[in-house]
């Protein structure tokens, strides 16, 4: 069911859509297979549980799929797959050679199953793996040779499982592992850990945090090629019982969120390739750990060590003549600080303040030396109890300070030349705050500003002169303020912005003036704010770079398909990216004619979530470069779409019509999608799928018809030929049921042999013999009407169980007379009185019409009877006789009896001499008498006595003379 297949387009846009970044996918044949009735059309595969990735064509996932065993999960997928996610599924174990089918696999993710066991071999020809993902499952040891086979792994991570012990040759086939991440198990016993991976002379990273560890020893040494490790969240009181040269080639050590107290322990192990200590959230002192150990005092993260206001400067003392790139202080409890707190402590790229409880940091230049302001580049003052920041205008300046971060705090106003120090500020993140007081120069001399974020906060104006100074900047955010009103001019001055996001304000109204200035803007998100009407005009300031325009979530709604003005879009000739989904409160329901007219670039179209009522056939017809077009979740009463909708859009790619209450699929509506690769059509009404509809999207490559209610009938068995190749991915393929719930049947799968009737064919089969049947009739009836009749009648005697007659002794007559009744006469007084009247062997039993036939029977049933009950036939001929339709039909079947059976049966007896002439007519009498002696009635009275003799012994032979010796020639007539 599956055959390989180049990589894919991906099946939806990301929100800022770039057609620049999308690769392509080209179809891998030209042409499409023939299938039934040699119908040319497109083909399809699946699989049970697991969907094709579009990105990728060797990447699977498989999640929530509540399969319990890994078979019935992955068992269907192809040989070349490369990435299979099977998490959050109820598989329970994985036996020997579950996935043998998969060779090139090179990630599998089984994370958030219930995992307990892994037997040994369960990996077993998975030789390229190199991620291998078992978290959050409930395995509770591993036992060797659990990964056996696994050479090439570089990544293993078993966080989140019940692990608490590990055997010492549990890692050693992982030769070439580089990370191995193990916390949130219940180990207990460092030195098991160490003894499990000290043959790993790949790995990099060692995570064994959130465990049960209470010690470093004892136990062997780390490998050498161990550069991180992280043992934060156990029960370490210090480093006692590790060897010295347990950590020798650790580069970062993460012990934070320990119970570490031991200073003492750390003198007697090595630190000198260490370059990150973190110590966290332990009761330790510092000072005095840097005055027994030879841990660098640049190389420690004194985040959450206590340090509080005053050891801030005690701390500089220590890291004097250091070069470090960033001091962090993260959890130190600092509630504030004075001037010049930082001036003892040498100088440092980043000062990082995060997670303490100040209230203010003033003019932060104030804080440092003149060194120390030279140097420092970004300051992050992030979740703490900041409520102003004041106007630093006078205030020393910081020339390289690029970067301020003061999000997740408590700002309500920032004042006038707030950054003033910082003259050559590029990024300002303000967001995440309660700003309610913007001053309208507390953005002065920011000339250098290119990212500036104020979303999340409680701005109700904006100003023009609050972005006076900001020329250069690119981007800024606004989201998610109180803004309903954009004043005229606002953003003249922002000539480079090239992105703004107003979005989740309370805009109502837009004016052609909102975004006079933004000659730069390249993305405007609008989205969830009120707008109830847009038109041309107020795009018009940014018609010639706008790319991007989002207008999802806000109330634009029509009540008529004629527009009253010009379309809204008219003049955004470079916009490839549009967003009109879920308008509120009940969707945009009716989109006007030529609503989209001007967006001849246009790639991406999200219309979803708006319950189209109605939608015009032209509302497409300028968009012939769409590649991406969303009406998932429309189904108010559309139903099926209008013809040629899609009559412009021959280059789209991906169409998503999930749930927009389709009946039916034409070619009218879809006839020229030639280039469509993913179709979505699940949750409509769908209960066949039109052929000539799959003949025409020869791109497809992705089709989903989730819980459509198809049927099994005969109109889709031409769709059960086509699901039987390997072409188009239809999603979960093998679940599509129909039927009734008590005997459901699977769509590719149902009894379709009643469908394969042909009735051209069965019109032929009736017809053709019904016209040979008359053609040959006639010619039969000239010809064997005789013979036909004969077996008729030979055959109703048969069913009357009276064919019967097979040994001699069964006749009931010596002899059958068939005369025309104007002979009468001769056979009551000639042939009777001879042959009857008799004594012993010279008497004979004679069947006669007037005396033996059974009343009430047709005539042919008793000359049938009398015939076949009779040894002998007599016909006794004269012109009468041949004349005759009765007697030519006893002497027919008669004759019969004497050729085809073979049965001497039959004496002619000729009362008048018939010329040749005259019997030349009655061409079958002709044959017998070729065949046949016969007796001629003579005149004269002494000739009649041998005539009687020659009679009676013809009557009692079984042949016939071949000769009759007293007759001459001249009574034989051939």
């Amino acid at each position: 069911i599956w055959a390989p297949r180049p990589p894919r387009t991906p099946a939806s846009p990301s929100p800022d859509w770039d057609p620049g970044a999308r690769g392509r996918m080209r179809p891998l044949l030209a042409l499409w297979v023939s299938v039934l009735l040699g119908t040319p059309g497109g083909s399809a595969y699946g699989f049970r549980n697991c969907i094709q990735t579009a990105r990728d064509a060797g990447s699977f996932r498989c999640i929530q799929r509540f399969v319990r065993d890994i078979g019935s999960a992955v068992g269907d997928l192809p040989p070349g797959a490369t990435a299979v996610n099977v998490s959050h599924n109820a598989i329970r174990r994985l036996p020997p050679g579950a996935l043998t089918h998969l060779p090139r696999l090179r990630r599998l993710d089984l994370a958030f199953n219930q995992l307990q066991e892994v037997e040994q071999g369960a990996f077993t020809g998975l030789g390229a793996l190199a991620t291998l993902d078992l978290s959050h499952n409930r395995l509770a040891g591993l036992a060797a040779g659990t990964f056996q086979g696994l050479a090439n792994l570089s990544c293993l991570l078993l966080h989140h499982n019940l692990l608490s012990t590990l055997g010492s040759g549990v890692f050693q086939p992982l030769a070439n592992l580089h990370s191995l991440v193990l916390h949130n198990n219940h180990l207990q016993s460092f030195g098991e850990v160490a003894s499990s991976v000290q043959n790993l002379r790949q790995l990099r990273e060692l995570d064994a945090c959130k465990n049960n560890l209470t010690s470093l020893g004892p136990g062997p040494l780390l490998p050498s090629s161990l550069l991180v490790l992280r043992l934060c969240n156990n029960s370490l009181v210090g480093v006692s019982g590790a060897s010295p040269d347990l950590l020798r080639g650790v580069r970062v050590l993460d012990l934070s969120y320990n119970n570490i107290s031991d200073v003492e322990s750390f003198a007697r192990v090595r630190f000198q390739n260490l370059s990150w200590l973190q110590l966290l959230g332990n009761p330790l002192d510092v000072f005095r750990l840097l005055n027994v150990s030879d841990v660098r005092p640049r190389s420690v993260d004194y985040s959450g060590l206590a340090l509080g206001n005053e050891s801030v400067s005690e701390l500089c003392w220590y890291l004097q003549g250091a070069r470090l790139r960033q001091l962090r202080l993260h959890r130190n409890g600092i509630q504030a600080l004075r001037q010049g707190t930082f001036a003892p402590c040498p100088r440092f790229g980043t000062l990082d303040l995060s997670w303490n409880e100040l209230r203010s940091v003033g003019c932060v230049a104030e804080l440092l030396s003149w060194g120390q302001r030279q140097g420092l580049r970004s300051l992050v003052v992030e979740h703490n109890l900041l409520k102003r920041l004041p106007s630093c205008e006078a205030g020393a300046r910081l020339p390289s300070l690029y970067n301020i971060s003061f999000r997740f705090n408590r700002i309500l106003t920032v004042s006038r030349s707030a950054f003033a120090y910082a003259p050559g500020l590029r990024v300002l993140h303000l967001n995440i705050n309660n700003i309610a007081d913007l001053h309208k120069g507390a953005l002065q001399g920011l000339r250098n500003l290119t990212e500036l974020r104020l979303d999340n906060n409680l701005l109700t104006d904006l100003y023009q002169s609050s972005f006076t100074d900001l020329g250069r900047l690119q981007t800024l955010n606004l989201r998610n303020n109180h803004v309903s009103v954009l004043f005229s001019d606002v953003f003249s001055n922002l000539s480079q912005l090239q992105t703004l996001d107003l979005g989740g304000n309370n805009i109502r109204h837009l004016t052609g003036k909102s975004f006079q200035g933004l000659c730069s803007l390249r993305k405007l998100y609008l989205d969830g704010n009120h707008i109830q009407e847009i038109s041309s005009d107020i795009f018009r300031p940014v018609q010639a770079t706008l790319e991007v325009l989002d207008l999802r979530g806000n109330k634009l709604q029509y009540i008529t398909k004629q527009q009253s003005q010009q379309p809204p879009f008219m003049y955004l000739h470079r916009l490839y990216d549009l967003k009109l989904q879920a308008q509120q409160p009940y969707g945009l329901k009716i989109i006007p004619y030529k609503f989209f007219q001007g967006l001849t670039a246009l790639r991406a179209l999200f219309l979803s979530q708006n319950k189209l009522l109605s939608i015009p056939s032209d509302v497409f017809d300028d968009l012939a470069q769409l590649q991406y077009l969303t009406l998932a979740d429309s189904s108010n009463g559309m139903q099926d779409l209008p013809p040629g909708i899609f009559k412009n859009l021959s280059r789209l790619e991906t169409l998503d019509l999930e749930n927009v209450g389709l009946h039916s699929l034409t070619l009218e509506v879809f006839g020229n999608l030639s280039r469509l690769e993913t179709l979505k059509l699940a949750k409509n009404e769908l209960q066949t799928v039109n052929q000539s509809v799959a003949q025409r999207l020869s791109a497809l490559r992705y089709l989903d018809l989730r819980k459509c209610p198809l049927s099994c009938t005969c109109e889709n068995t031409w769709f059960q030929t086509w699901l039987n190749n390997s072409r188009v991915q239809l999603v979960y393929l093998y679940n599509y049921t129909c039927g009734s719930r008590q005997q459901p049947a699977y769509v590719y799968s149902f009894d379709m042999h009643v469908c394969f009737l042909d009735v051209g064919l069965y019109l032929f089969s009736g017809t053709a013999p019904a016209l040979l049947l008359l053609m040959v009739l006639p010619l039969l009836y000239h010809r064997a009407y005789w013979r036909l009749k004969y077996h008729f009648y030979i055959l109703r005697c048969w069913v009357n169980e009276r064919w019967r007659r097979q040994e001699e002794e069964q006749y009931q007559y010596d002899s059958f007379i068939s005369y025309n009744s104007a002979d009468e006469s001769w056979v009551l007084q000639e042939l009777v009185p001879n042959l009857e009247q008799g004594s012993g062997r010279g008497s004979f039993r004679l069947c006669l019409h007037h005396r033996d036939f059974r009343p009430g029977r047709s005539i042919i049933d008793n000359i049938v009877d009398s015939i076949y009950n009779s040894r002998k036939t007599i016909c006794v001929i004269s012109r009468s006789y041949l004349q005759s339709e009765w007697c030519s039909l006893e002497i027919q079947l008669a004759s019969y009896r004497l050729f085809d059976e073979l049965k001497d049966v039959l004496v002619l007896v000729f009362l008048e001499a018939i010329p040749n002439a005259e019997l030349s007519a009655y061409h079958r009498m002709r044959k017998v008498m070729l065949k046949k002696t016969y007796l001629s009635w003579p005149p004269q009275p002494e000739a009649q006595k041998l005539f009687w003799t020659k009679l009676k012994r013809a009557l009692k032979s079984n042949y016939m003379e071949e000769e009759e010796e007293d007759f001459g020639e001249e009574d034989k007539v051939l």
